[in-house]
């Protein structure tokens, strides 16, 4: 019995392992279409629409976000204000630069030290580390944001937020040109 019990742990532990491999790769995406240039598509007036969700997939916030880009050269700066369900209001500015290699790297005021980007086909891939503030406590958590192009008005983002590699959280958000 005792070596049943092992035997369903080692196993138990090789699909975890083999589970937490599998995720998407940014080259998945090579051949998708229309091709995402978050310069292009951030240049000029954008507005999105998201949820927060619980590890339960219990909804627990809403939000807007009125988006103004700015391309100088090879970078971005994105002035983002944000309202919540609840009357909150929050302003994040990035500033995102394309680097010679194709992939980008980002900073703005809240994000602990850069966050790390790289794009293929319709999809972009966003990295970062934030500090996000709920029920009274801070938390430092790992964003992974997944950026998809529909059509040259509209962009949908799925991210998973993690703490110790947990999936703790997720954002949806609608991304609409104006």
């Amino acid at each position: 019995m005792l070596r049943l019990c092992n035997a369903l742990k080692g196993l138990m532990l090789l699909t975890l392992i083999f589970l937490a491999g599998c995720s998407a790769d940014i080259k998945d995406y090579q051949q998708a279409q229309p091709k995402l240039d978050i310069f292009s598509y951030f240049q000029g007036d954008s507005v999105a629409y998201g949820m927060v969700q619980d590890y339960t997939n219990k909804q627990t916030r809403r939000f807007s976000v009125k988006i103004r880009g700015d391309v100088v050269g090879p970078t971005l700066t994105l002035h983002e204000d944000f309202v919540y369900d609840d009357g909150e209001k929050q302003t994040r500015v990035w500033h995102i630069h394309k680097l010679a290699d194709g992939s980008y790297s980002g900073t703005a005021g809240d994000i602990i030290g850069t966050a790390t980007g790289h794009a293929a086909g319709n999809a972009f891939n966003w990295k970062y580390v934030m500090d996000v503030k709920a029920s009274g406590s801070t938390y430092r958590l790992t964003f992974d944001d997944w950026i998809f192009q529909q059509d040259d008005k509209h962009l949908f983002n799925v991210t998973s937020l993690k703490k110790f590699g947990v999936e703790v959280a997720k954002v949806t958000l609608f991304f609409e040109k104006k």
